[in-house]
């Protein structure tokens, strides 16, 4: 039996989130480093793994393992949902003050890279980024777009916003449901929330084993996420801002247009009806954006009032 860290009675120091899929091969190696990165740092830790739907044996090594393992926990999902549905899961389930995600796959070394997203989050910062060094894989290319378009969109200036982060507990508390791949944008949900965030460099290893989950598919994809993000984090909260603004460019195009034609009728006597029509319909449907503001700004209204109970029950339910 090896030798194991000590398992925390109460809440951990630090909690480690992992989803895995199909990756029966690396297991064993994972744990093993994560148990030497417990014991050789001192830390009062759990690894939360998230077997999300795996079809080969990934779900019985975990199990039998937490014999051996007193910090691991293992949660099992029927059909695989991904890793946003994996991490909205385990977010729940975590209890360490800390909260750090890493991939199954040893292509980050736990042993190297705990100790140094929980140096770089002890500066001050709420949410720490890695940033990998030595990353030759094929989607690099496509890595590199996505960062500089999300930097430019988000402003957030990190270089590599879809790698393991280290979250403080409040962070992982405030964040809204997940959906879709929204995984990949968790530094720009925190940063709108106010949160500092930072970024340390980490190694990058080429996977021992198994093949990976991701491909070019899911460009299209996360470039449609990027801007319904986008969209939410700058009008989620002041939605008149959006429709408001769309509804009177709409009416204003429609009354210039209306003017333009009664210039033409008194000038030259001369009617355009399609336009006038055309005009209407433009008015109209800037109105109907007002209409759609107003009920939105209701719907914010109450959100923001079931978030509030919500935190509410959260503060009651704490020990």
């Amino acid at each position: 039996m090896p030798q194991t860290a000590e398992h925390p009675l109460h809440r951990p120091d630090v909690s480690l989130l992992i989803p895995a899929h199909n990756e029966a091969a690396n297991i064993p190696l994972l744990l093993e480093k994560i148990n030497r990165c417990f014991t050789v740092n001192d830390l009062r830790g759990e690894a939360v793994i998230i077997d999300d739907g795996s079809t080969d044996d990934t779900g019985t090594i975990l199990d039998a393992a937490k014999q051996d393992y007193p910090w691991l926990h293992v949660v099992h999902q029927r059909g695989k949902h991904g890793i946003t549905k994996a991490l909205d899961r385990g977010f729940r389930i975590v209890k360490g003050d800390t909260v750090i995600f890493l991939p199954a796959d040893l292509e980050s070394d736990p042993e190297e890279d705990v100790p140094k997203l929980l140096a770089k989050l002890a500066e001050g910062y709420d949410v720490v980024a890695g940033w990998r060094q030595g990353r030759r894989d094929g989607k690099v290319p496509a890595s590199r777009v996505y960062n500089a378009v999300s930097r430019l969109l988000f402003g957030v200036q990190a270089h590599d916003m879809n790698w393991i982060k280290a979250f403080r507990r409040e962070v992982v508390e405030n964040l809204p449901p997940l959906r879709s791949d929204w995984h990949r944008f968790l530094l720009m949900i925190a940063a709108s929330q106010g949160y500092r965030i930072g970024e340390v460099k980490t190694n990058y290893y080429p996977r021992r084993a198994g093949r990976s989950k991701f491909g070019v598919a899911r460009i299209p994809t996360s470039f449609l996420d990027v801007l319904v993000v986008k969209f939410l984090l700058t009008f989620s909260q002041k939605p008149m801002l959006f429709f408001g603004s769309l509804g009177m460019i709409s009416i204003l195009g429609g009354v210039g247009i209306d003017l333009y034609l009664l210039y033409l009728w008194i000038d030259r006597g001369k009617q355009q009806r399609p336009l006038f029509y055309f005009a209407g319909v433009v008015i109209l449907a800037g109105l109907l954006l007002f209409l759609v503001g107003f009920l939105a700004e209701l719907v914010v209204n109450q959100a923001t009032r079931i978030e509030a109970i919500e935190r509410q029950l959260r503060q009651r339910e704490k020990p």
